[in-house]
């Protein structure tokens, strides 16, 4: 069998193994893409636009207005011919040709035809079913204020996205504060702050000034996390915070210097208030999974790729402490792929997931696969999510990590590392029975 017969075979092969897609943004109020804006500016093209020239650098409103949308679309479309050499724009390609029949370039003089093809088919409630049927995805794990009412609860399991500890923001110090503060504001999880928040942030009626405080926000926080709703808590932990244990007198130090805070103060924040809540976390650690990504931090209006190898060792001393809950990590810092899978070798509570955000190109994807099938067990890895914000992008992500998955397999088959048919046992255990085990996500 030559390389590509090969190839082949495994990309049917993987085929017929059904997808469980862990970690998404999907909305059960629009679960499909609602016009061409959705699957053209999903933030990741938008992100190849702007290196293309394109001069608007923002995601898309969260619910944009048709104007917004056509002003968005018209200044993008003329930039794209620019980025038909990237992987992101080949997955716009599969879904335009796959889910809508559209072959053609995408100009400004054809764009709203295509659009009213993607608008009409997103009327039909059944429409985003059949796409996950397509993709091969039995369920997608989405954001629990996104469920609206649960009117795709056969479709979809739930995670809490509500406030992010340990997540930097550009040039914000005190940013692991507002975060706690505006949670302890709410009476329930509602929507996260955005990645890009910036210094504007409106004010709150009830604030952090002591220790005390801090630990009644974090136990107001813990106590409303609807265990048996969601499996896991979704967070990010940056690589711009020293992580370290601190005491209640550091922390209270910290504190009287909010109003001045310099990266110092936010590190402290950040550390002390990480460990009240994994300690208030772990008495749940039956009923949870402590999720987190890694690698990629604030620019001005977006994120690149960065992880400092101190980093890595911080939260390998995290997970140590806290051996009773279960971690999982989301990667998008190719060079630290190795030393995560030392991680997840020697962290029995620690596993790893999928190819998080700038992680999401073919090469990169390649290299994690085959260090993980290489270096960790199959029960301790998840091998897909596709971060979608609507199911086509799921369906184009789903093509995609089963082509890599089929390359990197077929590298491992060519050195008689494994047969086809363990080469499909393998891919089986990671993209189906894997997410069941180390999630309780079932299909």
């Amino acid at each position: 069998m030559s390389d590509r017969e090969l190839v082949a075979s495994l990309v049917e092969g993987l085929s017929h193994i059904p997808l469980l897609d862990i970690h998404t943004h999907l909305d059960a109020s629009h679960l499909a893409a609602r016009g061409l804006h959705d699957v053209l500016l999903y933030h990741m093209v938008i992100s190849d636009l702007v290196s293309a020239g394109c001069p608007s650098r923002a995601r898309l409103s969260e619910n944009p207005n048709g104007a917004e949308a056509e002003m968005r679309l018209v200044e993008a479309i003329p930039y794209l011919p620019h980025i038909r050499n990237t992987s992101i724009y080949w997955g716009v390609r599969i879904i335009l040709r796959d889910l809508y029949g559209w072959m053609q370039p995408v100009t400004l003089d054809n764009w709203r035809d295509l659009d009213a093809i993607i608008r009409e088919r997103a009327a039909d409630a059944e429409w985003p079913r059949r796409i996950l049927k397509l993709a091969g995805v039995q369920r997608a794990g989405t954001e629990l204020w996104r469920r609206h009412g649960g009117r795709y609860d056969d479709v979809l399991h739930y995670a809490l996205e509500w406030a992010f500890f340990t997540r930097a923001q550009w040039d914000v110090n005190d940013i692991p504060l507002y975060e706690l503060e505006r949670a302890w504001n709410q009476a329930g999880p509602g929507a996260p702050l955005p990645v890009t928040m910036g210094a504007g942030r409106p004010a709150l009626a009830r604030t952090v000034r002591s220790v005390d405080d801090v630990r009644a926000a974090v136990a107001h926080y813990a106590a409303n996390i609807p265990y048996g709703q969601v499996l896991s808590t979704a967070q990010h932990i940056s690589t711009d915070i020293n992580f370290r244990e601190v005491d209640d007198a550091h922390m209270a130090a910290a504190l009287a210097k909010r109003d001045h805070a310099t990266p110092a103060e936010r590190d402290v924040y950040a550390s002390y208030i990480l460990e009240a809540f994994l300690t208030e976390l772990e008495q749940h650690a039956d009923e949870i999974v402590y999720q987190f990504s890694f690698g990629a931090e604030p620019l001005p209006d977006e994120t690149g790729s960065k992880l400092r190898q101190e980093t890595i060792f911080e939260v390998a001393a995290i997970i140590a402490r806290h051996p009773r809950l279960r971690f999982q990590v989301f990667l998008s810092s190719e060079h630290a792929s190795q030393s995560l899978c030392t991680l997840a070798r020697e962290l029995p509570n620690l596993s790893l997931a999928g190819y998080w955000w700038h992680n999401f190109f073919p090469g990169a994807m390649r290299k994690v696969i085959s260090d993980r099938l290489d270096m960790v067990a199959a029960n301790k890895q998840i091998g897909f999510f596709s971060d979608a914000y609507c199911a086509d992008w799921t369906y184009a992500k789903a093509l995609i990590v089963r082509r890599q998955l089929a390359e990197a397999l077929a590298g491992k088959v060519a050195q008689n590392q494994y047969d086809v048919d363990e080469a499909l046992a393998i891919a089986r255990a990671i993209l189906y029975e894997s997410p069941q085990s180390l999630l309780g996500f079932m299909p």
